[in-house]
């Protein structure tokens, strides 16, 4: 058939009758015809069908330069989607990885092209294969991690709760979850493995979370994995991971009460449990511009995050700051044996130091009790009867409250208290570079919050509420130390990495030997923050 006449060739009509159903499709949602047609011979192989796309991917391939999105079809295609649930999802991660390396090649030398993937050895999938065949477990793999399991299939109740998950440090980067169960399983019932990978290699990022069905297995696991030998020179660091539930939120106005707070973010995210605020020394109706968000667990935290730290939400106009709470280590079992301190809370204003002692005294003698607005330490001579103590009078109504009692946490390790800050700051500065060195108006601007000084290093409130972990790190907040301990506005880091997903608050506790605020030229909003206790009372040396 002659072309130019106005009539298509058969060449064209040929290729025209080859197409899916789904290719009009794809074009009239915008999409490129190499794109679409690139997309409909992913379709052809039955590794994709259009269903499988959302909205979300579909608009990102049409943002998508032409060769970009031909090479980023070319990958996804090439990718192993036997255990990808979410092919969607999977596939904006591949787009976003290409963009990063595409990024990083631009940034490099003039002309740099994008470098090409480098295939990378995956797991042993006969070995796989025969793992989830004997377990029944599923597999589900993101561009982000490979997880294992959750539950599994014979499971009834609820998932299993804090303190039986472990973190796995320092595994070799080519390894995966066929070699890694096996080991875990002779500790006993894994509820599931995540393995967490980096996109932008192919390869794992030398950490992943095994969570087991008891916190037996978990303690096993950190005792018999800890330091092992997984292959000549490389050992596996593992601890107990506690989930971190809390938020920080910086850069909300100073008027907005808890309730407020809770409503307006209640509405933006699910799962909200609690508020935690602090009211300025200047104006106890006031906030001090910023808050703590708790949520029923760490996935709902995770996803509130996601979704508040886009930039995109402002809250009462506001652009917000949102980050973590830096995690608080649990003391291991050995160490809290040897606690004989008692924290006491949800104590009404009636009840006194003295009336504490005298209802705790009954079970042995107390040395000291030291009561701070709605909680309390008491300190006894004789651990067994501060257990005793505990055991008759928790939950017990005094003075028309029910009192809650638990034992103390001891004063954590002062080189890890002091690694705390650090990260924060470096964290925090990291993001006001990043939202343009934004300096909230809602936050004091220079200096530690105080009443006096050029500095603001006057004086600061007390904390009102607790956990009892005294001597444990703190997160923002506002407030003296329990016993009067002045806050320390610099220094701290803490182990920041990605085993330290536990649940906790930011910042640290200050050493005895605190000597007033370091002068200097650093007066960022961060360092005005940083300084602010959080509402857990740390330290019943008062």
């Amino acid at each position: 058939m002659a072309e130019g006449n106005g009539e298509v060739p058969e060449e064209s009509m040929k290729i025209d009758v080859e197409r899916t159903e789904d290719y009009q499709k794809l074009l009239e949602y915008g999409l490129d015809e190499k794109v679409a047609a690139k997309l409909d011979e992913i379709y052809k192989t039955g590794k994709l069908v259009h269903v499988d796309l959302d909205e979300r991917a579909l608009d990102a391939l049409k943002e998508f330069p032409v060769d970009g999105a031909l090479n980023v079809l070319g990958q996804f295609l090439d990718s192993n989607l036997e255990h990808v649930s979410n092919k969607s999802a999977y596939l904006c991660g591949v787009m976003k990885t290409y963009r990063q390396k595409s990024r990083a090649g631009t940034s490099g030398s003039a002309g740099a092209a994008t470098p090409a993937p480098v295939p990378v050895k995956g797991p042993d999938h006969d070995k796989i294969k025969k793992i989830l065949d004997r377990t029944g477990y599923a597999l589900d793999v993101t561009t982000g991690q490979r997880k294992f399991g959750g539950p599994p299939p014979d499971w009834e109740g609820a998932p299993p709760g804090s303190g039986c998950e472990v973190f796995c440090g320092k595994i070799p980067k080519d390894m995966y979850e066929d070699e890694l169960i096996p080991l875990f399983e002779e500790c006993g019932h894994i509820w599931d493995l995540r393995l967490m990978m980096d996109p932008m290699t192919g390869t794992n990022r030398g950490y992943a979370f095994v969570t087991f069905t008891n916190r037996e297995a978990a303690q096993i696991a950190v005792q018999k994995l800890d330091n092992h030998e997984i292959k000549p020179g490389k050992n596996l660091k593992i601890n107990i991971s506690v989930p971190n539930l809390r938020l920080f939120v910086g850069n909300i106005p100073k008027s907005k009460g808890k309730e407020e707070i809770l409503d307006e973010f209640g509405k933006l995210t699910a799962g909200l449990m609690e508020v935690i605020i602090y009211s300025s020394p200047d104006d106890k109706k006031k906030n001090r511009g910023f808050c703590f968000l708790e949520y029923e667990s760490h996935k709902a935290a995770s996803l509130a995050k996601r979704r508040l730290g886009t930039g995109r939400i402002k809250v009462w106009g506001c652009d917000i700051i949102v980050d973590w709470a830096d995690p608080q280590e649990e003391p291991d079992a050995q160490t809290m044996s040897k606690v004989k301190v008692l924290y006491v809370r949800n104590l009404t204003q009636e009840i006194s130091e003295e009336k504490l002692k005298e209802e705790f005294e009954q079970f042995g003698k107390v040395e000291r009790v030291k009561k701070i607005k709605d909680y309390a330490f008491i300190h006894f001579e004789d651990r067994d009867n501060a257990v005793k103590a505990m055991e008759a009078l928790d939950s017990k109504e005094l003075g028309g409250s029910n009192i809650e009692v638990s034992l103390a946490k001891p004063p954590s390790d002062k080189k890890k208290k002091e690694e705390i800050l650090r990260a924060r700051e470096r964290r925090m500065m990291q993001m006001m570079q990043v939202r343009g060195g934004m300096m909230p108006g809602t936050m004091p601007m220079r200096g530690p919050p105080g009443t006096s000084g050029p500095r603001g290093t006057g004086s600061m409130r007390s904390a009102p509420m607790g956990r009892g972990d005294y001597g444990w790190p703190w997160a923002w907040g506002g407030g003296t130390w329990p016993g009067r301990w002045p806050p320390s506005p610099w220094g701290g880091s803490q182990q920041s990495g990605p085993g330290r997903s536990n649940r906790g608050p930011w910042g640290s506790t200050p050493s005895r030997s605190w000597s007033g605020p370091r002068q200097g030229k650093f007066t960022s909003y961060v360092s005005s923050c940083l300084n602010c206790p959080v509402p857990i009372p740390l330290s019943s040396e008062v």
